[in-house]
């Protein structure tokens, strides 16, 4: 991605939804991501939230067998990047218990920014954004923690706070979506949770720009069509 007020490029891994304990996507198959991940030798590692599956007789997965946050963070320990490794909370983290869940993280090494900016490398700021269905996101309190004219990368669970973020920002992440799981040839995507009609890739509106993972695991049905599970690498380059 060709992004205005880039300086140098930067590697970035993307990993979002893993929803660990649905069908298909349980510890092992987590170790190998992990193991994936490293390899792509990024600078910098975002998480994007979703980490469990709702909790025991929650809000889960069909056929899904619920894991405990701290199984899932002693394999996520196990990332590496020179710059850090990051997260935000989704809304099933939430639905779950939240503060257990960004306490297990923390725990286990990686930085949770929730309302909060970072500055990494002397390069750029990191800012993580609450989730928008489940906490009370603070873009503007976040951006008030920027200072210079480093650009601006947010990070947050859900794409629909796109239309929010100002122009002084520039990329925001976001998962969530799942792509909508399943993608028909001539119909295409059945069901999307978002509102404003974010699905997955890259948006460029009025000049600012948006990236949507698909992200890796499941919710509520165990199927993906058409949509295969991905762990992202962007290379942010300056705009040519």
């Amino acid at each position: 991605m060709e992004l205005p007020g880039w300086t140098s490029e930067l590697r970035m891994a993307v990993l979002s939804d893993l929803h660990i304990g649905s069908p298909h996507v349980g510890i092992d198959k987590l170790r190998r991501i992990v193991e994936k991940t490293n390899a792509e030798n990024p600078a910098v590692i975002v998480l994007l939230g979703d980490f469990v599956i709702g909790g025991p007789g929650g809000r889960g997965v069909r056929g899904g067998s619920f894991v405990e946050p701290e199984r899932i963070a002693a394999e996520l320990k196990n990332l590496h990047a020179p710059l850090g490794v990051f997260a935000v909370l989704g809304n099933h983290d939430w639905w779950y218990d939240g503060h257990r869940v960004g306490r297990t993280l923390t725990e286990a090494g990686i930085t949770v920014l929730e309302n909060q900016a970072i500055h990494l490398g002397n390069r750029f700021w990191l800012g993580g954004i609450a989730d928008y269905w489940t906490r009370l996101p603070d873009i503007a309190g976040t951006l008030a923690q920027v200072v210079g004219d480093d650009p601006v990368v947010l990070i947050t669970h859900n794409p629909d706070l796109f239309p929010e973020i100002p122009p002084r920002v520039s990329l925001t992440l976001a998962g969530h979506t799942h792509g909508g799981q399943v993608q028909l040839p001539v119909v295409g995507t059945l069901i999307t949770p978002s509102q404003r009609g974010y699905i997955g890739g890259e948006y460029v509106e009025q000049g600012r720009h948006l990236f949507v993972t698909t992200g890796i695991g499941t919710s509520i049905v165990p199927v993906r069509l058409g949509v295969p599970p991905e762990i992202v690498i962007l290379t942010i380059a300056p705009a040519r």
